[in-house]
């Protein structure tokens, strides 16, 4: 792991192809109006969420030691998280959805360390620390919900994707990110919009990760909890945006039950969600969750799973009812009465047994691919997995014997008998021939020639999953984004403003009291008339000093502001209002 990214125990398990998405979070970077951002969005977000979220939410800010006022730092989140067995790490932007929900099952949360700009405050289609740090982090502290998560990672990341998922996830990701970056040309996020509802509407039948995802966005991102007539908010998404926490909870946003009817219900990310599903408590999550595991190829194996990886294009794993697995690209498979009879992949290929590579059969053995029958043999009701070694025997399946195996399906092996493989039970799982020919009908399968011939043993394919059976067997460390979230260059009237801000919190925080806020806010009326935010920070620390003066000519700027930029009305009365509310209280 990078050598300025802090670790600890639960961090130190994960394996090296998930480390290469995780970046330092260099918390230096954060300029005062990030923070000025944090602070109204997690204000205002507590203010109305105590009494719309689920109460975890409030208990779950405690537990993960997140502040109101600051961003969080990740480093110091991790020395509270490992109290509850999680841990944070921050990424660049969306990453694959194989590897968010692989970090999940270790028990790592996954955060886009970017927060978004001003200008988008109300809500961004691109993660963002507000959206992990502020909605994620809490709910975990939640022991029932903190296990959904963790299963839903480990169920998730054996989900099968199609070719087409990774283009829609490049697609999606480079929307994301231009329509958050500063000066993005309106043409540019048009022709990036036109091109994800393109592929969304010509994905074809959904694969497997395509409906888990809508799962993980109808309960993680966007769950409700409770009853229809009167629900509460648990998924980050609503948590962390000001703008959709509000509306989802009025007549404008159907509720519907959560079932696992929800796996057919398609997103936007860029838009609010028309109707939510409402969970009756957090344990009901977790059945549905496993209501579909038992859906997946990772259960059912069979030819569909085989065939879903084929389509998937990526590397998969199936695994026999010997218990041996192959990971690979599969590339083809013979069929017989709808079942598998023989599979074929092609390139890199390594065999396992229970998550470990068997000792010569990694992808050095098997770098062009492998192939091999599957069922029993022809006329014989014993599956040769079954068979003692007086049943090998009888049928002559044994070491330096010439043999002619014919399976089910009419798939043939001819050759020399080397060796074989068993399991820890005792059960045959590979035999390894030399001068061997593999035939089906006329089509010739394996020549002498080409080397030493390994068949797999197993009579059905029991499951079928994305990735490899051994993490160790594969170089997974291979992933480049086709698009970087981008930075702006600041210029010297962004760098002006973010002077003034870091003035004002510097006031509030007591570093530095000799400040005239008076004239902080003329300057700021003369150089950056437009903004917002810094003079209801300004407004806060005027009315908390009973400056009555001051309030009023902020009030009046405000004002102006709203006046100019009708857009902005909305977030200036709701800043003022929790100002004014809080000092009430106190």
């Amino acid at each position: 792991m990078d050598n300025s990214i802090e670790s600890n125990e639960i961090l130190n398990r994960l394996p090296k192809h998930l480390r290469q998405f995780i970046k330092p979070q260099n918390y230096d970077d954060y300029s005062a109006i990030n923070q000025a951002v944090w602070r109204y969005v997690m204000r205002k977000n507590v203010d109305f969420l105590k009494s719309v979220a689920h109460k975890s939410y409030l208990e779950g800010l405690k537990q993960t030691g997140i502040s109101v006022d600051s961003i969080p730092n990740m480093y110091g989140m991790n020395r509270i998280l490992k109290d509850i067995g999680w841990a944070a790490v921050a990424v660049d932007g969306f990453i694959p959805p194989n590897a968010f929900m692989e970090f999940q099952a270790y028990n790592v949360l996954v955060i886009a360390s970017d927060i978004r700009q001003l200008e988008h405050i109300e809500y961004t289609p691109a993660p963002d620390i507000i959206h992990e740090g502020a909605g994620h982090a809490p709910i975990i502290a939640n022991p029932e919900y903190a296990e959904y998560l963790r299963r839903f990672g480990e169920v998730g990341c054996k989900a099968i994707s199609s070719a087409k998922d990774f283009e829609l996830y490049e697609a999606v990701r480079h929307l994301s990110i231009i329509k958050e970056a500063p000066n993005s040309i309106e043409d540019d996020i048009a022709s990036a919009e036109k091109h994800v509802a393109h592929l969304q509407k010509n994905m074809g039948d959904p694969s497997e990760m395509a409906l888990i995802r809508n799962l993980h966005w109808w309960t993680v991102e966007y769950g409700l909890i409770g009853t229809l007539e009167n629900p509460k908010i648990y998924g980050a998404g609503l948590l962390s945006s000001i703008g959709e926490s509000a509306w989802c909870m009025t007549d404008a946003v159907k509720k519907l039950p959560y079932t696992i009817s929800a796996t057919y219900q398609d997103f936007d990310i860029t838009k609010p969600q028309p109707q939510l599903y409402v969970t009756p408590d957090f344990a009901h999550l977790s059945l549905v969750l496993e209501e579909f595991a038992n859906t997946m190829a990772l259960r059912r194996g069979g030819l569909s799973g085989i065939n879903k990886l084929i389509a998937s294009k990526a590397l998969g794993t199936i695994e026999l009812s010997t218990g041996l697995q192959i990971s690979g690209v599969f590339t083809h498979v013979i069929e017989n009465n709808g079942q598998p009879i023989y599979i074929q992949t092609d390139g890199e290929t390594a065999l396992a047994y229970r998550e470990k590579e068997l000792v010569g059969h990694g992808i050095a053995t098997h770098k062009r691919g492998f192939g091999s029958p599957i069922g029993k043999l022809k006329g014989i009701n014993l599956a040769i997995e079954d068979m003692s070694p007086r049943d090998l025997s009888a049928y002559d399946i044994y070491e330096e014997q010439q043999i002619t195996l014919e399976f089910e399906g009419g798939v043939k092996v001819s050759g020399e008998i080397i060796t074989g493989k068993r399991n820890l039970q005792g059960k045959i799982i590979l035999i390894s021939f030399k001068n061997c020919t593999v035939t089906h009908k006329d089509a010739v399968l394996f020549k002498p020639e080409w080397g030493i011939y390994d068949m797999a043993i197993g009579k059905e394919v029991v499951s079928a999953f994305a990735g490899p059976a051994d993490l160790n067997s594969f170089d997974l460390i291979t992933h480049v984004p086709s698009s970087q979230t981008i930075h702006m260059n600041k210029s010297e009237k962004q760098l002006g403003l973010e002077a003034f801000y870091q003035q004002v919190r510097d006031y509030r925080d007591g570093k530095n009291r000799t400040i005239s806020r008076t004239k902080v806010l003329e300057e700021l009326i003369e150089k950056h008339p437009n903004d917002w935010l810094l003079p209801i920070e300004l407004y806060e620390l005027a009315y908390l000093g009973n400056e009555p003066k001051l309030c009023d000519r902020i009030l009046n700027h405000l004002e102006t502001i709203k006046q100019n930029r009708p857009k902005v009305g909305k977030l200036i009365d709701d800043g003022l209002a929790i100002i004014n509310q809080k000092s009430v209280i106190n």
